[in-house]
């Protein structure tokens, strides 16, 4: 379903306030749904579904990685890219306390403090993603190469 007029959220209010083209969806959110229920309710395939994962460094560096619905991420393998010994996805609370959203409503767009945001690199080929727009059960549509543009995110390898 598409909203007319979608609650305005910290990200909505960032991509506007870029010029960013981009449209609303809302959902039925489920506890524990995912990114499998958003795109079941959209109607759209999971693999165009992002989602905002944050991670902690070793050195307690946080970071954002946006990552195909259908994919997980290798720590391993960012930790790797990055150069660091170690990372691991923070837990509900430090999340929230990076970024200023509940888990489930992460955007990568207005969040608390400004993080590094680095990007599956096959994101950038889809024609359009749908990722979170600041609160449970809602989606922004919009080109992957908004990510670029306004996150200055970094294309990684990191998908399993």
């Amino acid at each position: 379903m598409i909203d007319t007029k979608p609650p305005m959220t910290v990200a909505i209010r960032e991509l506007r306030e870029k010029g960013v083209v981009f449209s609303v969806h809302s959902y039925a959110y489920e506890e524990h749904g995912g990114t499998t229920v958003a795109a079941r309710e959209l109607g759209v395939d999971e693999h165009w579904m992002i989602k905002t994962v944050v991670f902690e460094t070793d050195a307690r560096e946080p970071l954002i990685v946006l990552m195909h619905g259908d994919k997980e991420v290798s720590a391993k393998n960012l930790a790797r890219v990055l150069g660091v010994k170690a990372v691991h996805p923070c837990s509900p609370d430090a999340a929230n306390r990076h970024t200023g959203y509940l888990v489930g409503g992460i955007s990568p767009f207005g969040t608390r403090k400004r993080l590094k945001v680095y990007m599956e690199r096959t994101i950038a080929d889809l024609p359009v993603i749908y990722i979170n727009a600041g609160k449970r059960g809602l989606l922004a549509e919009l080109s992957p190469a908004v990510l670029i543009q306004v996150l200055s995110a970094i294309p990684i390898e990191v998908a399993v």
